[in-house]
């Protein structure tokens, strides 16, 4: 439902410091980073930057976006608010920013894992699976921060900008998986953008359901309703392979952390 820059997709311009020692940038008398010449230090403030940006994930995930500050982030990895402030703006910067961290991470699994898959079908289900089973590594799912960023989007215009370009990027995933399996000849003719917009809506629609904890939902359930309208639109019989990685999780997009089901799925 999944994020999306390997697809192309044209990134906001995003303010970055001029100077770091390696650690904190050298403040000023503010508390806001002083610059240096040439550029000096600029690994060091993106090394710092990602580092703000993997404990907004962590902290986000765990309370929510309601109950962060600006603060809890800035503790988590030795900062003052200021400098948070500094790299990202606003607290709705700062969670727009960590979602698209935490889905470039996805991404870059996806590409890895897909490129091993030959057939267009086992992809979308390979795809479907990333989305709804455990993570493999330690960078906690997103599902939390979709769910919290879908709130503000409805308030702020520009959260509502960054938004829509996450979602165009996982609706354009799905759509390139469709349009190259049209080309195989594995799907029957269909209007790829529509079934993209449709797939993706069942699959953010089942983990939000999950991440609530519902008790009608399992990944395994979110699975099999997925595929089983794909394989009714697309016109592909079900055999129970994924491109040889049966019963395989994948990288957890937008996987909340927490509590387990008895299908295997992460949850809130």
């Amino acid at each position: 439902m999944s994020v999306r820059s390997e697809d192309g997709a044209a990134k906001p311009t995003r303010r970055k410091p001029t100077a770091t020692t390696g650690a904190d940038p050298i403040l000023d008398g503010s508390g806001a980073p002083k610059a240096r010449a040439n550029g000096a230090g600029k690994d060091g403030a993106d090394d710092r930057r990602e580092q703000m940006l993997r404990a907004a994930v962590d902290v986000i995930g765990e309370r929510g976006f309601p109950d962060t500050r600006i603060a809890d982030v800035g503790r988590r990895v030795g900062a003052s608010s200021a400098l948070v402030i500094y790299y990202f703006g606003t607290k709705d910067k700062l969670l727009t920013e960590a979602l698209r961290y935490s889905e470039e991470s996805f991404y870059s699994e996806v590409a890895q894992q897909l490129s091993s898959i030959d057939s267009a079908r086992g992809k979308l289900e390979a795809l479907v699976r990333f989305s709804f089973y455990e993570p493999r590594d330690s960078m906690p799912g997103s599902w939390v921060l979709w769910i919290d960023l879908w709130a503000q989007a409805l308030r702020h215009p520009e959260v509502s900008r960054d938004r829509e370009e996450l979602d165009e990027r996982w609706r354009s995933t799905v759509k390139q998986i469709v349009v190259d399996g049209l080309a195989s000849g594995e799907f029957r003719d269909v209007d790829a953008s529509d079934f993209a917009v449709m797939f993706c809506a069942l699959l953010d629609g089942l983990a939000v359901q999950l991440a609530l904890a519902d008790s009608w939902v399992t990944a395994d359930l979110a699975l099999e309703l997925c595929m089983s309208l794909a394989s009714r639109e697309l016109g592909f019989e079900r055999t129970g392979d994924n491109g040889g990685k049966p019963g395989a999780a994948g990288a957890g997009r937008r996987q909340p952390a927490g509590r387990r089901n008895t299908s295997g799925a992460s949850r809130v």
